[in-house]
């Protein structure tokens, strides 16, 4: 987070080709474990992913009981105290096939670890912990959030459904310190200096704002528990547990017991115990960056032992996945990031993927020009990285579409740029982003508008929009993987190409298409007699004369290899 205190030249219809509409295209169903799932046809590529982020508090209520926990009763700004989200409201969805229609393959959510039970004042009123990222304990979930045997159910289920969970994982910083929540000692974190973001060292090593205290996660220097957190665990009736882990860990690893080496054991336990399949990082050009390798390694060697441990829910073979905030980041920036007086390649310690904070800029420039640069760069500069494409945040105030007036344009943009999308909860849905009274980033962070789709028949056909693309996506890894080309300037329309080994995924996609009848040329990409199917009509049309013909009012058209 930024701030935790406070997304052809015009060929005249002179020839006519068959075009007929048919059934839907329903992936495979299977039954597992008594859990109807769709059955993925395309190989699932990190470059490629569509990724869902949620505010774990925010989503969705699916058990009410633990809405109040630790004495969270004082009264807080707007959007700023607990409103009931939870872990097993992301289940709910889960099963209840929303991120599936979605074309969604993995869902990141805020931090459910253990945060502060006070709540701060932040001169506009107070604020509890309900985002996550203010932790009292990396070893315990939140109450809150939910329970270990909910996280357990949740990644489980998310599995069956063929979805990754992205834990959101915060390796430099604690909470703020209140009356219930002391301050971490001195060997753990500082206070001062407040980072002024202008070099290495006063972006590193530094209090990220004021009151937040900062890990020293540079040290070297072995450091003993909190008393606090001793007694905490005392308490809860797990202190010789803890302890002997730790025993375990620092053995096999050899690591001196400095603070960062503590944190990274406890983050990969929730790998090693529940299959966790990558990280977002936060804040991480707040931290050295070997931090960031040392818990990429970790991370792996939790992963590959869970693998090891359960064979038969093992999805594929693709390693462990980090991607990072590194606040700022460009995709324009290559592989490193600039600190002015010093540039770091955080793809080299462990990161697969960045944040791309360029996206909801870059819109500016028209689809052909984004979607060319984007596809140059991650085949040249980042080949076998990649970047995690955004329009909305939880913290960028300056999203591309603040007041909801150009839903489509969101997500052609999102799920049709090269690199990985992350779908912000509520763009779907046209969330409302301007909440009265809110001061700051609470304005975007309402609870998701579930009574929308219910009442506002506009929300259900902007959905529509975003799972038609959302599933082209998914079954295609050449959207967010594959070569891009451009095939003709008007009616625009474009291929994408994806290799890997025997496996070949060929798709075209046209936009600003006209309303009735419309010519999209293929002529060098699918040839003549080819069959191919418009997912976005419902429609299947052949190929003649090195285009094909439809007739909708319709501007879009997503284009498969007919089956």
């Amino acid at each position: 987070m930024k701030k935790l205190l406070i997304a052809f030249a015009m060929f005249p219809l002179l020839f006519g080709c068959k075009q007929e509409t048919r059934e839907p295209v329903k992936e495979t169903a299977v039954v597992k474990d008594s859990i109807t799932i769709p059955e993925r046809k395309a190989p699932f590529v990190w470059e490629a992913a569509n990724i869902y982020f949620l505010l774990t508090d925010r989503f969705n209520n699916g058990n009410p009981t633990n809405d109040l926990n630790f004495n969270r009763t004082d009264s807080t700004a707007i959007l700023r105290g607990f409103m009931g989200g939870d872990i097993a409201g992301i289940t709910k969805k889960i099963t209840d096939g929303y991120f599936n229609d979605l074309g969604i393959n993995a869902i990141w959510f805020t931090p459910v670890v253990e945060n502060i039970h006070g709540a701060v004042d932040e001169g506009t009123g107070n604020t509890y912990g309900y985002h996550g990222y203010w932790t009292k304990d990396w070893t315990s979930l939140d109450a809150n959030f939910g329970t270990r045997d909910e996280l357990e159910i949740l990644v489980e289920t998310a599995h069956k459904y063929g979805i990754r969970i992205l834990m959101d994982v915060v390796l430099n910083h604690t909470g703020p310190t209140t009356e219930q929540d002391p301050l971490w000692p001195e060997e753990w974190v500082r206070t001062k200096p407040v980072c002024e973001f202008t070099n290495y060292e006063n972006t590193t090593s530094c209090a990220l704002v004021e009151g937040l205290p900062d890990i020293l996660t540079e040290s070297n220097e072995a450091v003993k528990l909190p008393d606090h957190l001793l007694a905490k665990w005392k308490a809860e009736g797990r202190l010789s547990q803890e302890l002997d882990e730790l025993d375990l860990f620092f053995d096999r690893t050899g690591y001196p017991r400095a603070p960062r080496f503590y944190i990274i054991k406890w983050l990969t336990d929730y790998i090693n115990d529940f299959g966790i399949d990558g990280y977002r990082v936060d804040t991480v050009k707040h931290a050295n960056e070997h931090s960031w390798a040392e818990l990429y390694k970790e991370a792996s060697y939790a992963f590959s032992t869970w693998k090891k441990k359960n064979p038969d829910a093992v999805l594929d073979d693709n390693p462990f996945f980090m991607t990072g905030e590194v606040y700022g980041y460009n995709i324009s920036s290559g592989r490193e990031f600039d600190f002015g007086d010093k540039k770091v390649d955080f793809y080299a310690n462990g990161f697969k993927s960045l944040i791309n904070f360029e996206l909801k800029t870059d819109t500016q420039k028209g689809y052909d020009r984004v979607f060319k640069k984007y596809s140059d760069i991650l085949h040249n500069e980042l080949k076998d990285k990649s970047v995690l494409n955004y329009m909305t945040s939880h913290d960028d105030g300056e999203p591309f579409d603040k007041e909801r007036t150009k839903p489509y344009l969101t997500a052609n943009y999102l799920l049709l740029t090269p690199g990985a999308s992350q779908v912000y909860y509520g763009d779907e849905t046209a969330r409302d982003l301007t909440i009265e009274g809110t001061q700051g980033d609470a304005t975007l962070r309402s609870f998701m508008n579930w009574e929308d789709l219910d009442s506002i028949p506009e929300t259900k056909k902007i959905l529509s929009h975003w799972q038609k693309l959302g599933r082209f996506r998914d079954h295609h890894p050449a959207v967010g993987a594959g070569l891009h080309k451009r095939l003709a300037k008007k009616p625009y329309v474009f291929s994408r190409t994806y290799t890997d080994g025997d496996y070949r995924d060929k798709v075209v996609v046209g936009l600003d298409l006209p309303k009735g009848k419309k010519s999209l040329w293929v002529k060098g990409f699918f040839g003549d007699g080819t069959k191919l199917y418009d997912t976005y009509s419902d429609t299947e049309v052949m190929v003649e004369n090195g285009k094909i013909i439809l007739e909708n009012d319709y501007d879009i058209a997503l284009l498969e290899l007919a089956q």
